[in-house]
């Protein structure tokens, strides 16, 4: 699978510099505009909010806008043009943007610019976690190996943390590429980091107050920057990056006794994923009338909802409302 990606990205490759010279013709009238890519909503919705009113001069693209997550995403002939063609190319940086360095550097824009997230994180950024219970403990375990690469998990947007971090970043970059909007673009940062900084002290508040500290995830977990912000505990039945869609009955008996061992009222499942295997759990466990709630990982967020005005601080402000009721 992966050598027919590869192949593929290769063709389109070889295809992207000539098509990128032909819509730069094509569109000369737009050259004066700054050009910004995005992956990601997180991304797409920082650079909007550092922009503020100086959204006339600048083109900016979000390449995942049609419901597709980050881990299944493949880049188009047209997403490569556009990221050639870019003056700034936002981008997670993690094993889902694998194909990310060949279109770097075959990039029809030789000043293009690029913020690699988890690159900017340095050694704050965090290992994918294998934690007890999780279904692919054991095969980790009997395939570990010394010389195997360290995979690190690539959600660091759900921490509102590194938001406002990775805000700044983009403030300066936009600070140095059109010095003469400088001021409004630090006054917007200023603005934003504030909204950021309250919505913690909000998720702090709740989760200091709750009367349970423990979530238990019937599903992937990406939230591990974010449970680490406030002292979450979790268990989950996979990684964060899992392809996997069903958990065999030892993982299933293992969160059902986690649910009532710790006397927990809620499972948790992320957007668009069924609630089978949590329910699964809650009819394991002793807690029958436990609940399933969605937390948003803001991995899909598409070209309508951002047009009905969702933002990265709405679903956040949504998160916050299940957290409270999960933890309690």
């Amino acid at each position: 699978m992966k050598n027919k990606t590869f192949t593929c990205l290769t063709l389109l490759l070889i295809i992207v510099p000539m098509l990128s010279i032909s819509c730069s013709k094509n569109n000369s009238a737009k050259s004066d505009k700054i050009k910004i890519v995005t992956t990601i909503f997180p991304e797409y919705e920082w650079v909007r909010e550092i922009l503020g009113e100086n959204k006339s001069h600048v083109e900016l693209t979000l390449l995942l806008d049609n419901g597709v997550d980050l881990h299944s995403y493949q880049p188009s002939v047209q997403d490569i043009a556009r990221i050639s063609s870019a003056d700034l190319f936002i981008y997670a940086g993690g094993e889902s943007d694998g194909w990310v360095e060949d279109v770097l550097r075959t990039a029809h824009n030789q000043k293009l610019r690029s913020l690699n997230l988890l690159e900017a994180l340095g050694e704050n950024a965090k290992e994918e976690e294998i934690i007890e219970g999780m279904e692919c403990e054991v095969e980790e375990d009997e395939h570990e190996s010394e010389h195997e690469e360290t995979e690190y998990d690539e959600h660091v947007w759900l921490s509102l943390r590194n938001a406002k971090f990775f805000s700044e970043k983009i403030t300066d970059l936009l600070c140095q590429m059109d010095s003469s909007n400088e001021k409004s673009y630090r006054e917007n940062f200023e603005v934003y980091a504030k909204k950021l900084d309250s919505l913690d002290a909000s998720f702090t508040s709740v989760v200091n107050a709750s009367q349970k500290k423990t979530l238990i995830f019937g599903d992937r977990f990406p939230f591990r920057y974010f449970t680490d912000d406030y002292g979450i505990n979790y268990y989950a039945a996979f990684v964060g990056c899992s392809a996997e869609t069903e958990a065999s009955f030892k993982t299933i008996a293992f969160l059902s006794q986690k649910l009532d061992e710790y006397q927990l009222n809620y499972v948790i499942k992320i957007e668009g994923s069924e609630d089978k295997i949590a329910r699964t759990i809650i009819q394991n466990s002793r807690q029958k009338n436990a609940q399933v709630l969605t937390l948003n990982s803001i991995q899909s967020v598409t070209e309508k909802e951002k047009n009905n005005g969702v933002t990265y601080l709405s679903i956040m402000e949504d998160n916050l409302n299940v957290i409270k009721t999960a933890l309690n």
